[in-house]
């Protein structure tokens, strides 16, 4: 599973973005640390510097919604959410023989 969440500088100053800097290293760490995440970037926009993102590999959506909903993650990542941008950020990865997720009604039983 690939999570991709961009994030806005709330305010374009360096104080604002040193603060949403050191926000998300911090957040690539605490779910870099989760178990079954395999990798956690930031990143920055070459062509917009108030564009940041927060990507990250996990084993399965299982071990994704366990490394956000710890408590470390509650305090520190969620947050930051507020400046994420309002659109998809969950993908599942595609490779050869991959069975792809198929949108629809989830069953209860």
């Amino acid at each position: 599973m690939l999570v991709v969440t961009r994030f806005r500088v709330p305010d374009p100053t360096p104080a604002s973005e040193a603060t949403l800097r050191e926000g998300l290293e911090r957040a690539r760490d605490i779910l870099g640390a989760s178990a079954g995440n395999l990798s956690a970037e930031v990143g920055r926009n070459v062509d917009d510097p108030t564009l940041w993102v927060l990507s990250t590999r996990w084993t399965n959506v299982g071990s994704y919604r366990r490394g956000i909903g710890s408590y470390d993650a509650k305090m520190h990542v969620q947050p930051l959410m507020v400046h994420a941008l309002d659109e998809p950020s969950a993908y599942e990865v595609v490779e050869e023989g991959t069975e792809m997720n198929e949108a629809g009604a989830r069953s209860l039983g």
